[in-house]
């Protein structure tokens, strides 16, 4: 079969960096679902794994890739929730090779039907965002859905992004919150306000100063998805008291002893987590891409899809990293189909 993968952590602009490849067809086992990959998208992730860590013991090459669309092809001998003809979408698991191949394999249990209304490219948008976006929300901030009136407000730094443009339309379509986001350029600002957020702030200027601008001096609740650490001075000061803090980003370090005087909570997302671990709730992921599913055939929420980079090859998928690792990305860069 058809893959893209790498030898070397290199940058980018090296010409090996991403190589097309021919590997064997892997085989259903267990839950897993072997999955004709139709379209991908780039994540964060794929460019920080490409530029820093080797082929496994045992891999000629590594293989990146986790948020895919397409069809199942076979079904391991324990899997009750898809059947062959499935059309799935999913954002897989950092312990296997990647969605960046023809065939792939995935467990059921983080796996969600694709959204009837949309096409490979629109759904491979969102699996990964989508699992980090409600996660956040509401396994780590523990955010009550409902529209019943509710006084407080969220701050999401970083809203133009992947995370940032579904978790902005997941909050105003499920919670009565007042919806705050940061983008610094006019076209993502236009972006993550035709979202759903109620207000768009600049954070190349100081949070709090904008805050005081719209007249919310200090939020209850901040999602911090980039950058975290040059902003963390400005969180603190901008959180208020009693307040949460929830972040995915990676820092060196983080002292959270500032915040303490706040009695405010800190909380990491992983959205990689139920799958490393085998928790035993895994299955909740599946869960959660099927209800989003459900919501964007309903016309609630719509695909992040942004940027189209053609049929998945090394080429392609370089200049895709590239816009990643650029940090100017609005919404998903989506490559589709094989030739």
């Amino acid at each position: 079969m058809k893959a893209i993968g790498y030898q070397t952590p290199q940058a980018i602009s090296e010409a090996s960096a991403l190589q097309d490849i021919t590997l064997p067809e892997p085989v259903a086992q267990g839950h897993d679902l072997l999955v004709e990959v139709r379209a991908i998208s780039v994540n964060p992730v794929d460019t920080k794994v490409r530029a820093g860590m080797p082929p496994a013991p045992g891999e000629s090459h590594k293989v990146l890739g986790w948020d895919a669309a397409g069809v199942v092809r076979a079904v391991g001998p324990e899997v009750t929730l898809f059947k062959a003809g499935d059309r799935v979408y999913y954002a897989g698991s950092i312990t296997r090779p990647g969605t960046n191949s023809e065939l792939h394999l995935v467990d059921e249990r983080i796996t969600g039907h694709m959204p009837a209304t949309l096409d490979f490219a629109q759904a491979a948008a969102l699996p990964l965002t989508t699992i980090t976006a409600w996660e956040l929300l509401f396994d780590r901030l523990g955010v009550q859905p409902g529209k019943k009136p509710n006084p407080k407000s969220l701050l999401v730094i970083g809203a133009a992004g992947g995370v940032g443009s579904i978790l902005i339309q997941l909050a105003r379509r499920l919670t009565a919150l007042t919806i705050i986001g940061t983008a610094s350029r006019p076209e993502t600002q236009a972006w993550v306000k035709a979202l759903g957020a109620h207000h768009v702030i600049d954070h190349r200027q100081p949070l709090t100063a904008e805050l005081a601008r719209i007249g919310i001096p200090q939020v209850d609740s901040i999602i911090s998805l980039t950058h975290t650490g040059e902003h963390l001075a400005q969180i603190l000061e901008a959180l208020a008291p009693q307040g949460q803090l929830a972040l995915i980003d990676d820092l060196p370090t983080l002292d959270v002893m500032p915040f303490k005087r706040k009695a405010a909570s800190v909380h990491w997302e992983m959205m990689f987590t139920r799958s490393l671990f085998g928790t035993a709730d895994m299955v909740a992921q599946h869960h959660l891409l099927n209800e989003v599913a459900q919501m964007v055939d309903a016309g609630l929420v719509r695909t992040t899809l942004a940027e189209h980079f053609g049929t998945i090859n090394a080429d392609n998928l370089k200049r895709a990293h590239a816009l990643v690792e650029s940090g100017t990305v609005r919404g998903k860069v989506v490559l589709e189909g094989w030739v």
